[in-house]
């Protein structure tokens, strides 16, 4: 027996290849809902540039441990020394993957034009869907369990560092090969979105934007061009002398990844008349999770889901981290309790989201989920992934690939997800399972990005799907 997404209970907003209107759900009051004695009920006070080849170097200050100076170059080497290290976005090979990734298809049916275009005639009227979240700049580098040691770090772990101790472990990488990317968890998803949506000789079918906050800095320029090469506008306006945050990712050869991060800027984003008119304007708002780590952003997350509903959009909610909803398990609360519509989380956070045993099951969590929102996403690694609906659940298996790197694969799975709801797919099965197979696509190469020559080809599979599940429904 399948189970269907109930598309037509959501807050109303125009679909881009459906007519079908949509409103805004009947929820079950919480006191009227019965748990089981295993259940926890939360407290009442948690209720996209014609292509281009853009390489960036930085200089990298050792004495101050920041970023002074950025260039653009025509190819890109890594250099490194004992004072003073330029770093570029990556290896030559790095940027010539990253150029097939956007360039299997040629400049004149990828894009070319579109920049052009939007300068002329002004940014999107609407926005299909548009992220709120932190801009980070991320650092990968392979390094031994020794490198760890010697800085004292626990492997595996991720930790907030001041921006002393950013230096202090880039000056420690002299001599250690390492690449930029414009990183996160939410940017992956936009960015897969964003790409499943481009169309030969017509560009991007979805408007996808991202709003959060970068400094006046090199990395902030950055991380703002590297977006918008994947066809994600950033839309807010640098922090005039601020500092773009950072995360540092070290690789033991276990495929273990210790994380650093260095907030900056990406921690202050501030509610405003700029802000509210974007998120009128948007049929989908995705709130990454990483942002309740600090109290005014979780203000600003609230008046933009407030701002959101009154508009009739969607709200979608990230897990993000298990010690971030741990943390501030009644700010969580508060959010998706009151507002959101779809939530994303892998099955430590849907577990820690319910106050769950760790033994508890994933398949336990989406259905205790569900009963508050109207949309629940579960990833479980290798094990596959549920959806839930009512307090149902559905099981999806996972894609069959030769896994390389897990990481992003949860972003991946996201970005199919908001792709069906984008195109009107109710049958939880179906969804599922696309992306299930955009995630397999991630896991099976190395780096966290969805490229475009993928993108495409999934989205083809997606179009015959459809054509198929019509006919069927004849």
């Amino acid at each position: 027996m399948s189970l269907y997404f109930p598309i037509s209970s959501l807050p109303q907003f125009h679909l881009p290849f459906s007519s079908q209107p949509l409103s805004y759900p009947n929820l079950t009051p919480l006191h009227s809902l019965h748990f089981s004695s295993s259940s926890y009920l939360p407290s009442s006070s948690s209720t996209f540039i014609h292509r281009c080849r853009v390489v960036a170097c930085f200089r990298f200050s050792s004495m101050a441990g920041g970023f002074d100076s950025f260039t653009g170059l025509s190819s890109c080497r890594v250099f490194s020394g004992d004072g003073t290290r330029e770093f570029c976005s990556g290896s030559e090979e790095e940027e010539q993957e990253e150029e097939e990734d956007e360039g299997n298809v040629s400049d004149e049916e990828f894009g070319v034009g579109i920049e052009e275009s939007n300068e002329i005639n002004g940014l999107p009227d609407r926005w299909d869907v548009l992220g709120l979240g932190q801009a980070m700049v991320d650092f990968s580098g392979m390094v031994d369990d020794e490198f760890l040691k010697k800085l004292g770090l626990e492997k595996g772990t991720r930790k907030l560092v001041n921006h002393e101790e950013r230096g202090r472990v880039l000056r420690a990488m002299d001599g250690h090969s390492y690449k930029a990317a414009a990183g996160g968890s939410l940017s992956n998803s936009l960015v897969a979105l964003a790409r499943l949506g481009i169309r030969p000789m017509k560009g991007p079918t979805f408007n996808v934007a991202m709003t959060g906050s970068v400094g006046s800095d090199p990395l902030g320029s950055f991380y703002r061009t590297k977006l918008r090469r994947a066809n994600v506008h950033y839309l807010s306006p640098p922090v005039k002398d601020g500092t773009t945050g950072t995360v540092i990712v070290l690789t033991t050869p276990d495929a273990q990844r210790t994380m650093l991060a260095y907030q900056g800027t990406s921690s202050i984003v501030n509610y405003g008349p700029a802000l509210a008119s974007v998120i009128s304007k948007t049929n989908v708002l995705v709130v990454e999770g990483y942002l309740f780590e600090f109290p005014d952003t979780i203000k600003t997350i609230q008046k933009a889901c407030e701002e959101a509903h009154r508009s009739g959009a969607l709200v979608a909610v990230t897990g993000s981290d298990v010690s971030c909803i741990e943390r501030h398990f009644d700010d969580f609360w508060e959010i998706v309790g009151n507002y959101a519509d779809i939530v994303f989380t892998n099955h430590e956070e849907a577990g820690a989201l319910c106050h769950f045993d760790s033994k508890e099951s994933s398949i336990s969590a989406v259905r205790y989920l569900s009963h508050f929102v109207p949309l629940v996403s579960v990833t479980d690694g290798h094990r596959g992934s549920y959806l839930g609906v009512k307090g149902e659940a559905v099981y999806i298996p996972p894609y069959p690939c030769v896994p390389l790197d897990t990481c992003g694969a949860g972003d991946a799975y996201a970005s199919g997800i908001l792709y069906g709801i984008m195109h009107g797919v109710s049958d939880l099965k179906q969804m599922g399972t696309f992306a299930a197979k955009i995630a397999a696509r991630v896991v099976g190469q190395q780096g966290t990005r969805l490229s475009v020559q993928d993108a495409m080809e999934l989205a083809d599979s997606f179009s015959c799907f459809q054509s198929d599940i019509g006919s069927s429904h004849a």
